[in-house]
């Protein structure tokens, strides 16, 4: 374990400093000059000459990004230009909101694929197989903001059962946060849920036809403890694996569902960021999500490598 553990993480260094080179370089391709707009509208050439001698814009560009990477690894993100604000103190802001957002669409997806899936396999050929797949059709080929303008107009407008916008936050009250955060969770959770059905029903298959699950009938063992306890158990072997990659992408892709419900989170601080070229605001967002989704990548690996008896042989 540690040792296979020591060759994971010996992989991921490098990884890690190729991202950051990749998102360092990307924001010197964006048009603009953080000195100029830092000094305001008057850009009085003193002012902007001490900002950029500030900032290390003054020097060549390999010297930039060791700056930059040496602030990066005392947990400087830098400021935004916009709210003058810390990049790492609206990161922590936004963070437990996209992440409270893409756990309760992960245990959706897990929940509806995982259990769609087995229902598909075990019923295979018959009308549950085919409405599984259809629901899995539906949730692949249904994009997210329209699937969240329906949910507004039906549980919000029509039904009055749910909030159609805002957040609340779950220490000022539970049941509200719930309230306004099921609906971008179902509709984020939704594609996901599909992709999981797939995957659960092409390993279920394989696996029931496996010797050992016919061993285990011939023996004498009811039907539902040998897809639950023999069946089961093995195929969620490469399931376990996509849905820690698959939380790293729903981190990363809740754009335009907090988009949509107006919430605070990591996808709206993105666009803001974006829309005002708070470029130092984009490239902490985006190196914290591909940081938090090699780290996931590396979860993953330990869960697969815990889960399979063939890999600690």
């Amino acid at each position: 374990m540690g040792k296979y553990l020591l060759q994971r993480v010996a992989t991921i260094a490098p990884t890690l400093i190729l991202v950051s080179m990749l998102v360092f370089g990307l924001q010197q391709l964006l048009p603009g000059d953080a000195a100029m707009i830092l000094a305001g509208e008057d850009q009085d050439p003193n002012v902007v000459a001490y900002l950029r001698q500030k900032m290390h814009l003054d020097e060549p560009l390999p010297l930039q990004y060791v700056h930059w990477l040496g602030n990066v690894l005392r947990g400087d993100l830098g400021e935004s230009l916009r709210v003058q604000k810390p990049v790492t103190e609206l990161i922590l802001e936004k963070l437990p909101v996209t992440v409270q957002l893409a756990s309760m669409a992960i245990v959706i997806a897990i929940l509806i694929g995982v259990t769609a899936g087995v229902i598909s396999a075990v019923k295979k050929d018959t009308w549950w197989d085919y409405a599984a797949n259809l629901f899995a059709l539906w949730g692949l080929s249904t994009p997210n903001f329209w699937l969240g303008i329906l949910f507004i107009l039906l549980f919000a407008v029509q039904l009055g059962w749910l909030p159609a916008s805002g957040y609340v936050s779950p220490f000022e009250d539970l049941k509200a946060n719930l309230a306004s955060m099921i609906m971008p969770a179902f509709v984020l959770g939704n594609a996901f849920a599909a992709v999981l059905m797939r995957h659960t029903r092409s390993a279920m298959l394989q696996v029931l036809s496996a010797d050992y699950v016919r061993t285990a009938r011939a023996k004498g063992l009811s039907e539902r403890v040998v897809i639950l306890k023999h069946a089961l158990r093995n195929a969620l072997i490469p399931v376990i694996t996509l849905g820690a990659l698959g939380f790293g992408e729903l981190l990363g892709g809740t754009v335009l569902t907090e988009t949509v419900f107006t919430i605070p989170g990591f996808g709206k601080l993105v666009v803001d960021a974006v829309f005002n070229r708070d470029y130092a605001v984009v490239q902490g967002v985006v190196l914290v999500t591909a940081t938090a989704f090699i780290l996931l990548n590396l979860l993953a690996d330990l869960a697969y490598f815990l889960v399979n008896p063939r890999m600690r042989g």
